[in-house]
């Protein structure tokens, strides 16, 4: 039931969210575009892994460690502008970094507080973008709509490297960060002209009331009370922190294995959207397996497989591709496949908080594996995979040697580990048997209630 009254004129429904999501397109391009020359201008200004993985880390921490107080908070407040607001603190984070690069005063550290600030803002963003969607449209919907944000972030992957790396050149990335900011005025104008209803209070959503802190452990206590919830986040908890591990860490194995050549990533990660946008397209008009653990798991297996090991064994521009592209298609069904399983199974007026701790369990590791990541590659790794290193000779058939071979030798063998990961999930009756063991909210016993007046 929908609550909240529909202003006239207002899009929502499809409708509606199809506005927001073409926001997202456009909002995702920039901060792509601006993502793929801060790093570039990192590695090349250090030369090492650890920078680069550091700023990872300074994003990833905030919006994973704050991520129970902010579901709370948008369980509380107007879940639209909690949006806004988080769209508008990230912008700021980019403008911050615009002054200080035109004051020719940008440095390593400014970026990692400016990450910090957009981290803190994308706490917010996910669970209460996830809450907003389950509202707007029927659950028949739900796989489509992640297809579809699968496919926005997706499709801004394949244009904004391309464009960083053509425009690197003749906008510097001033130019760059310019257009960013303007791409996150567009992305906030979009919200402000939907209507995103609130959802009445339900009896799950009365259990968790309280003080901010009561409601902000809630999240934790509805999960621990469903194990099948918390093995389907267990499984995502430890496939995290090993793909990490070669994520943190890919874009400085191509610039390092081609000689810092720009073309050269921004193609790689431009065949990997395609990919991203070919699962997404494919999700969008499908829905997903008809049994989402299994897109769950089996997604696992594939992405590890590819985006992984794959990545890892490659040493030409076409192998590296080829593996973005097939990990990225999987991408959107496996993570599609979860959130219509979280979706149905979870009411929607405490998805904010469900949502968030889901992903502070699911996403905790990958913070601790991004911040070991770049020492890792730098200090044992690379100088074990030299021509006369000792990892060399046990290894050097399968990645070869030289630099780059360390952290190529990474990628597989966090591959294989994820490979056990995905398949031992079907070991566990809990985790394999998820979406029978757990009932749909929209079938499970409710005591209806009046809803309570908004928190601001």
């Amino acid at each position: 039931m929908r609550l909240s009254k529909k202003p006239s004129g207002q899009p929502s429904g499809m409708r509606g969210f199809v506005v927001v999501w073409l926001g997202q397109v456009v909002s995702m391009l920039g901060t792509g575009m601006t993502n793929f020359a801060l790093s570039f201008w990192i590695f090349e200004q250090t030369g090492e892994a650890t920078a680069l993985t550091w700023s990872i880390f300074f994003f990833m921490a905030p919006s994973v460690l704050f991520s129970p107080i902010a579901g709370a908070i948008v369980d509380r407040a107007n879940r639209k502008m909690v949006m806004i607001v988080s769209d508008l603190l990230a912008g700021i984070a980019t403008i911050f970094l615009l002054v200080l690069l035109g004051m020719d005063g940008l440095q390593i550290w400014h970026i990692y507080v400016a990450n910090f600030l957009a981290g803190a803002a994308n706490a917010f963003q996910f669970p209460a973008y996830s809450a907003a969607v389950t509202m707007m449209l029927p659950k028949a919907q739900y796989g489509r709509a992640s297809g579809m944000l699968s496919l926005a972030g997706a499709a801004s992957g394949i244009l904004a490297p391309a464009f960083a790396g053509a425009l690197l050149a003749p906008l510097g990335l001033v130019g760059i960060m310019s257009v960013d900011v303007a791409t996150f005025i567009f992305a906030i104008v979009a919200l402000f002209v939907v209507f995103i209803p609130q959802p009445e209070v339900t009896a799950a959503g009365r259990t968790g009331q309280g003080s901010l802190l009561q409601e902000s452990a809630y999240g934790f206590r509805y999960i621990f009370q469903r194990p099948s919830l918390l093995g389907l986040q267990m499984v995502f908890f430890f496939i995290n922190f090993l793909a990490m591990f070669g994520f943190a860490v890919m874009v400085p194995m191509i610039l390092a294995r081609t000689g810092n050549d720009e073309i050269a990533l921004a193609s790689v990660q431009s065949v990997g959207a395609i990919g991203g946008v070919a699962g997404g397209l494919l999700l969008s008009a499908w829905g997903g397996p008809r049994r989402k653990v299994n897109g769950i798991l089996l997604g696992m297996v594939g992405v590890s497989i590819f985006s992984q090991s794959l990545m890892g064994v490659g040493q030409t521009v076409f192998v590296w591709a080829t593996a973005a592209f097939m990990g990225q298609f999987i991408i959107p069904i496996l993570n599609g496949s979860n959130q219509a399983i979280w979706q149905a199974k979870v009411a929607p007026d405490v998805q904010g908080r469900v949502f968030a701790v889901r992903r502070l369990i699911a996403q905790i590791t990958a913070p601790l594996a991004t911040a070991l990541a770049g020492p890792l590659a730098d200090n044992v790794f690379e100088p074990a995979m030299r021509a006369d290193g000792v990892l060399a000779p046990l290894f050097g058939w399968l990645v070869g040697t030289g630099t780059g071979a360390g952290m190529a030798l990474m990628f597989v063998i966090t591959g294989l580990l994820g490979v056990v990961v995905g398949l031992g999930g079907y070991l566990f009756p809990a985790i394999r048997d998820a979406e029978d063991l757990l009932v749909d909210y929209e079938a499970a016993p409710q005591t209806a209630v009046a809803p309570e007046p908004e928190a601001v």
